[in-house]
C-alpha cells in the first residue's frame, strides 16, 4: 500500500511536467479540420518551432513518437544501399541506426559505450577512410536519454568539414531541444529531429523534423519518398491537411501553440539557462551522496553531461530498490536504466535516472532530492551527507 499522497511527480526524462497552460489549452471540443481558428494557428507554430531549433530552414510536424521522427528523416535523404555513419553514444544512438537499417541502410557504426561522448577526430578519421564518398550522412545524438551524455554537435561539424566530406550532419535533439542549447544553423546541422513529450512539454504524439536547403537537395535526389513520410508537402503544404499527411492533430496542436507561447515568453536563452541551473543542482547532491556510497553519475566530465536528464548508477538492485521506494512512499517516479543492462546486470537494476526537462524549477528539485535522500536512508543505502544542502547552495549561488 503506498503512503504517497497529494500530487504524484513524474521526475522521468520524457513524457515531462506538463504545464497547466499546455492542459487547459488542450481540455476543448474538436475544431473544424478544414478552415478556421486551427488553421491560423497551424501556421503560427511553423516560425515558432523554428525560433526554437535556431533555424532559418523548414520545420515539419509529423503525428508520431521520436521513432517516427527519426524515420522520417532519413526517409527523405537516403535510401536502400546507401550508408550512413552512426557515432553512438547510448541507446539511442543505437535505436536510430536500427531505424536506418530496417529501411535497407548500410549503417558504419562507432560505439563510444556509454560513458564517453563523441570522439570528433573518430569520426573525421571515418570520413576520411570513405575515399568513395559512400556516407550520406552523419547521425549524432546531441543527447542520449540513456547515458546523460551530451554530445558536441558542432565538433562533429567541423570533423565533417576536416575530412572534406560532402556527408550531411544529421542531429537527434529529442532530450535536447528546449533545454539544452542548440543552435541548427550556427552548428552547421542540416537535419535536425525532436518530439513534443519532452522540452516541449506537450503530451507524446508529435515529431519534428528541421531541415535545410542542402538536405532539400539531397531529398531531391532521392528516387522514391512514400507520401506520408516526405517532408516537401509538408513544408510547403498547398492545402491545411498536408502539414500533417491527412487529419491535423488538433488538440496537440493547441498544447503546442500554448507551450512555444510559455517558452518564447521565458526566452529561449533563459530556458537554457534555467535546465542549467537545475541540472547543476542536481550534480552538486549526487557528487556528495557518491563521497560515502555507491552512487554515481554516468558521465564524469560536467561538459558532457545533459541538462535534461541524469543518469546515475548504485549497486544492483539497489537502483531499482530507490525507485520502487520513491514511487510507493513519496509519490515520485524516476526513470528506470534504460538501455544500461550488462551481463552482471542484465535488468538495469543498478542504475536509474532523474528527468529534469521543460516544466521544472527549483522547489520541484529539490522535492525529487529531499525524497530521494530519505529513500537512501529508509534503504540503508550507503551516502555521503549534505547533499541537498549543497543542492540549494548552487541554486542559491545563480
Amino acid at each position: 500500500m503506498s503512503d504517497a499522497g497529494g500530487r504524484p511527480y513524474l521526475a522521468i526524462p520524457g513524457p515531462s511536467v506538463m504545464p497547466e497552460e499546455v492542459l487547459r489549452a488542450m481540455h476543448r471540443t474538436a475544431p473544424n479540420i478544414y478552415a478556421g481558428e486551427v488553421v491560423d494557428v497551424t501556421d503560427s507554430l511553423i516560425p515558432d518551432l523554428r525560433r526554437v531549433a535556431r533555424t532559418e530552414g523548414h520545420a515539419t510536424i509529423y503525428i508520431a513518437n521520436g521513432h517516427g521522427a527519426w524515420e522520417a528523416s532519413l526517409a527523405n535523404v537516403v535510401g536502400p544501399g546507401d550508408h550512413v555513419l552512426v557515432p553512438a553514444t547510448g541507446r539511442f544512438g543505437l535505436g536510430w541506426a536500427e531505424i536506418a537499417e530496417s529501411l535497407g541502410v548500410e549503417v558504419e557504426l562507432i560505439d563510444f559505450g556509454r560513458r564517453t561522448p563523441i570522439d570528433p577526430n573518430r569520426v573525421e578519421h571515418a570520413l576520411r577512410t570513405d575515399t568513395d564518398r559512400r556516407i550520406k550522412a552523419v547521425l549524432a545524438t546531441h543527447v542520449d536519454t540513456s547515458t546523460s551524455i551530451r554530445n558536441d554537435i558542432a565538433a562533429v561539424r567541423q570533423a565533417i568539414d576536416a575530412a572534406g566530406h560532402p556527408a550531411l550532419l544529421m542531429a537527434d535533439c529529442i532530450a535536447s531541444m528546449g533545454c539544452d542549447r542548440f543552435e541548427m544553423d550556427a552548428w552547421g546541422v542540416d537535419v535536425a529531429v525532436a518530439a513534443s513529450q519532452k522540452g516541449f512539454m506537450v503530451p507524446p504524439g508529435l515529431g519534428f523534423v528541421f531541415f535545410n536547403p542542402r538536405a532539400a537537395e539531397a531529398r531531391a535526389a532521392v528516387p522514391r519518398v512514400s507520401r506520408y513520410w516526405d517532408w516537401r508537402l509538408r513544408a510547403e503544404p498547398e492545402m491545411f491537411y498536408q502539414y500533417f499527411g491527412g487529419t491535423a492533430p488538433t488538440h496537440h496542436i493547441y498544447g503546442l501553440r500554448a507551450a512555444l507561447d510559455m517558452i518564447h515568453a521565458e526566452g529561449i536563452e533563459a530556458v537554457w539557462a534555467r535546465h542549467e541551473r537545475l541540472a547543476k543542482a542536481i550534480w552538486s547532491a549526487c557528487e556528495i551522496w557518491g563521497q560515502a556510497g555507491g552512487l554515481r553519475l554516468n558521465v564524469a566530465d560536467r561538459a558532457h553531461r545533459s541538462h535534461a536528464v541524469t543518469s546515475l548508477a548504485l549497486d544492483a538492485p539497489d537502483g531499482t530498490r530507490l525507485r520502487q521506494w520513491l514511487e510507493a512512499n513519496a509519490g515520485v517516479t524516476l526513470g528506470i536504466g534504460l538501455g544500461m543492462g550488462t551481463e552482471e546486470d542484465p535488468k538495469g537494476d543498478g542504475y536509474f535516472r532523474i528527468g529534469h526537462m521543460g516544466h521544472v524549477n527549483a522547489h520541484m528539485v529539490l522535492g525529487v532530492l529531499a525524497v530521494m535522500e530519505a529513500g537512501l536512508s529508509a534503504l540503508d543505502i550507503p551516502h555521503g551527507s549534505g547533499a541537498v544542502e549543497a543542492a540549494a547552495a548552487t541554486l542559491a549561488a545563480g
